[in-house]
């Protein structure tokens, strides 16, 4: 039988998920400065959230899994300590090529915030798992939402290289509370790992609902990253050219897309995923719209971001617990597969930021992520399951 959490068991891991997940996107505000300090283009520091995505993608393939044959405390100790391992080589970064190889191995590491729900559901108390699973993502979001705050703050007062230590002590302070509190019991098992790994890929070819599900939500990842990537670079060029702090504060934006998680789950389990997806994304296109008119008026720019975002984390909620509903017995293993292309996709919104900004202007990328959106509505629509 498998043991539930001690108490303070699901904020830890709440806790562990948001702060592993922010060093994603801590150092975007100050990408810039990075540049700068480094003296490399823009074009090619503008990879790093990139490289961290792609990190990110390989430790949902290959980390992911994990979770099904390692006792929790042992695994989201040892992440955890590689995650402060590779922030600290960040940090004593003297060119690209180590800060994009860093990046690589804090996005793998950063998995751990997936771990983390699956920990969360399978070891809650009887009728808690609900909860357990919805406070650990709530920590997610919340990390995703403050990274860029706390890290163009941090930037600021003192340079980048400081801020991601101070990011690796935080992480090691989670590392040392999941030592303490996660259980110390090994999951029970029918498949080795191998097997496990070897059984993904079908999972693709058997469920025409997770391909559906994969499309729609690789698309408005695409439009999100591509979107946020591209407004760091932009607020910190003419004829805005504001600081880490000052663009990191757009994030704050994100607040009401923090608070519609609780709703859209709601909004599912009464209606369908098919609606809240789709009203989701036609929330985040409307948001773009309103990004298009320009970056001039700060006002304007936050509602645009907080429609986005609201729309965008509504959407993928309700993505994501279509997946879970697909095989409720197998739903480990569906997620990573999805978050393995949903990340996939995102990584190339993240990579083609640079590129067409400087080509299209910030007008061409809000075109492109509204078409992106649209389209996500589209596909979207056919082969809705009840919540």
């Amino acid at each position: 039988m498998t043991r539930p959490l001690p108490r303070g068991g699901t904020l830890v891991l709440a806790g562990t998920a948001g702060t592993a997940i922010a060093n994603n996107y801590a150092l975007q505000p100050a990408l810039s400065a990075v540049a700068a300090d480094l003296g490399a283009p823009l074009s090619v520091i503008g990879l790093v959230p990139t490289a961290a995505l792609v990190g990110c993608m390989a430790g949902f393939a290959v980390l992911l899994p994990l979770a099904d044959h390692v006792a929790p405390r042992r695994l989201v100790t040892a992440q955890l300590t590689a995650l402060a391992a590779a922030l600290g080589t960040a940090a004593t970064a003297s060119g690209p090529a180590l800060l994009l190889a860093s990046y690589l191995l804090i996005g793998a590491a950063t998995s751990v915030a997936a771990q983390a729900g699956n920990i969360a559901g399978r070891h809650a108390r009887p009728g808690r798992r609900g909860t357990g699973v919805a406070t650990v993502a709530a920590g997610m979001s919340a990390g995703i939402l403050l990274s860029r705050v706390a890290g163009g703050a941090l930037a600021d007062a003192l340079g980048w290289r400081r801020m991601l230590l101070v990011f690796a002590a935080l992480v090691l302070l989670c590392a040392a509370a999941a030592r303490t509190l996660l259980p110390r019991q090994r999951p029970r098992t029918d498949l080795g790992y191998r097997a496990t790994l070897a059984s993904l890929p079908p999972l693709l070819r058997h469920h025409p609902p997770l391909r559906r599900a994969v499309a729609t939500g690789g698309l408005w990842y695409f439009a999100f990253n591509l979107v946020w990537v591209a407004l760091a670079l932009a607020l910190a060029q003419p004829p805005h050219s504001l600081g880490p702090t000052a663009i990191g504060l757009y994030s704050l934006a994100g607040l009401l897309g923090f608070a519609a998680l609780p709703l859209a789950g709601r909004l599912t389990d009464r209606h369908t995923p098919r609606a809240v997806i789709t009203t989701g994304v036609l929330a985040a296109a409307a948001g773009t719209a309103l990004l298009a008119t320009g970056l001039s008026r700060p006002p304007v720019t936050a509602l645009g971001l907080a429609l986005f975002d609201a729309g965008c984390f509504a959407a993928q909620a309700a993505n994501q617990s279509r997946v879970i509903t697909l095989d409720p017995r197998r739903s480990g293993s569906l997620s990573s597969v999805y978050l393995v292309l949903y990340f996939t996709i995102g990584a190339l919104g993240t990579a083609l930021a640079a590129p067409l900004l400087d080509a299209l202007g910030w007008r061409g990328i809000t075109v492109t992520a509204i078409a992106a959106l649209l389209l996500a509505a589209t596909l979207g629509r056919p082969g809705g399951e009840r919540g």
